[in-house]
């Protein structure tokens, strides 16, 4: 049985496109890395079923059109209208192990993560992303308080899967805005 924590999610699907079963979807991942997924998860009535892509392509930059085995006409496919989309943790790990991924982790994959400064500090652990605007942010647990951290890849310097540790080179002064 899959649970949560074993899960990042990645998108929502949004409607049946055509009437052979294929699924519009906005996603956080390239069209290509759905492909290299082990499979999808999705939540019906409480419980975290997997479902396996034949085919993904690129509709826009954040849509795909996914067909999924066993989903063939639109009433089926309509069954998954405004599902969130997750994917296995483990199926990242994989892709950044064999560099099949250029353009990285979904966001949420760093909840856990420890945020390390470049001269060793410790900033706090990340309890949360908010991606509702332009620019992420990482929230951060930093003794107690809520810390917001940009998550810019121009920051991060260095991410370490093993340990669960994001270095990131802050601008001075930026910690300070947060108390």
């Amino acid at each position: 049985m899959i649970s949560r924590e074993e899960l990042i999610e990645i998108g929502c699907f949004n409607k049946p496109h055509g009437v052979a079963g294929e699924l519009s979807a906005t996603v956080d991942v390239d069209a290509e890395v759905l492909q290299e997924l082990s499979c999808i998860v999705t939540d019906i009535n409480g419980i975290y079923v997997p479902f396996f892509i034949n085919a993904s392509r690129a509709k826009t930059a954040q849509t795909a059109l996914l067909t999924i085995d066993g989903i063939d006409n639109e009433v089926e496919a309509a069954r998954l209208v405004n599902h969130n989309i997750y994917a296995l943790k483990r199926d990242f790990s994989r892709m950044m192990q064999d560099d099949e991924m250029e353009d990285g982790y979904p966001l949420d994959f760093f909840i856990g993560f420890q945020l390390v400064t470049t001269d060793g500090k410790r900033v706090g652990e990340i309890t949360d992303v908010d991606d509702q605007t332009e620019n992420a942010i990482f929230i951060v647990n930093s003794n107690g308080s809520e810390v917001l951290v940009p998550a810019s890849d121009d920051l991060i310097e260095e991410i370490d899967e093993e340990s669960k540790e994001i270095v990131v080179d802050l601008p001075e002064g930026l910690l300070e805005l947060n108390t």
